[in-house]
């Protein structure tokens, strides 16, 4: 009993900080939140809270303010994500389905995650190798020119132009379609690659030389816009205006912070890797990947189609944040660009 007292105690302290930016005293813990003990019981759970590091006093005539061991008892055991409302889930949904591809979808994703949360949003792009085929389409433009059109499961869309050396007739052009999209559809790009290049002759033989040379064409360029991985460590950040709001603790945690902005791979790092099936992950503080971060936390998760996790997204800021509602919105987020991603 004495234990959810003060587990209670601690989830007020974190909710007040966070809510205020202000060292929490026991006074006006009893007078904001129904404890249903007294002054003096609180004052003493706050010792004991203290004593077990979860909680301390950065000056001698302050309040008290949480630790990183304190946001973590309170992350894992104290807080509830928050249901996004009807409104909410209506706008992200409307923001969302306005895009019109990929480059689309991401700086939507980016921009709604800021002004969600109100902290600086991180957002990778879909990792190309661990994304699959989702349709090939070939197009005649002209008798010895065709677009090649490469769609993937993240929702990229890849075209090239191919100058074959020879004309290729409309039954052909159908035969040929329908073997590319047999050979590499719905597998991963590694092995899209290998099957495709089996499906072309060793050397042009007697007669379809022709054939082997335009299909040799159109595989080596489906085969170069599937290698083309710039898009691996591709992010974009937004909201890092809203690191303003934390000017008290500019030298710890923000300044850091907005030296690591410029390092994207400092940044995927930071997310970590991508998570399936959903799940929101919390790195408090220390248990960053980096020294100098120390005074940072990330909240971040996995997104993909069919609930493959092709890359994340999240939020990175100071410890002091409204944990919560950051989980709900980024899962709420990831949810959304996931469905988009899985419509096509």
């Amino acid at each position: 009993m004495q234990e959810d007292r003060r587990l209670a105690v601690l989830r007020a302290i974190v909710e007040d900080y966070v809510a205020t930016e202000e060292p929490v005293g026991s006074k006006a813990l009893v007078e904001r939140h129904a404890l249903g003990v007294s002054p003096a019981t609180v004052r003493n759970d706050m010792a004991v809270l203290e004593d077990e590091g979860y909680i301390t006093q950065p000056h001698t005539s302050a309040g008290r303010v949480p630790t990183d061991k304190g946001y973590r008892l309170f992350v894992d055991r104290l807080s509830t994500v928050k249901p996004m409302s009807p409104a909410e889930k209506r706008a992200i949904s409307s923001f969302l389905d306005g895009a019109v591809d990929l480059d689309d979808v991401v700086t939507r994703s980016v921009r709604l995650l800021s002004q969600l949360t109100r902290q600086v949003a991180v957002v990778q792009y879909p990792t190309l190798s661990r994304s699959t085929v989702r349709h090939v389409e070939l197009v005649a433009l002209a008798p010895t020119k065709l677009l090649v059109v490469l769609i993937l499961s993240t929702g990229r869309v890849e075209q090239r132009l191919v100058e074959l050396p020879a004309e290729l007739a409309e039954d052909a052009l159908a035969d040929l379609r329908s073997r590319v999209n047999r050979a590499a559809t719905g597998e991963v790009i590694a092995d899209a690659v290998r099957r495709l290049r089996e499906a072309v002759p060793e050397a042009p033989g007697p007669g379809p030389d022709q054939d082997a040379g335009v299909t040799r064409a159109v595989v080596e360029t489906l085969a170069d816009a599937m290698e083309d991985h710039r898009s691996d460590a591709r992010i974009a950040v937004g909201g890092a205006a809203n690191l303003a709001r934390y000017g008290d603790s500019f030298d710890s945690a923000v300044r850091p912070l907005l030296e690591a902005l410029e390092e994207h791979v400092v940044l995927l790092k930071l997310l970590g890797e991508a998570t399936e099936g959903g799940a929101v992950t919390v790195r408090i503080g220390a248990e960053g990947p980096y020294e100098q971060l120390a005074s940072t936390s990330v909240v971040a998760t996995g997104y993909g189609p069919r609930d493959e996790a092709l890359a994340t997204l999240g939020i990175v800021g100071p410890t002091r944040m409204d944990y919560p509602g950051t989980m709900s919105a980024v899962r709420a987020v990831a949810r959304y660009v996931s469905r988009i991603l899985d419509e096509g």
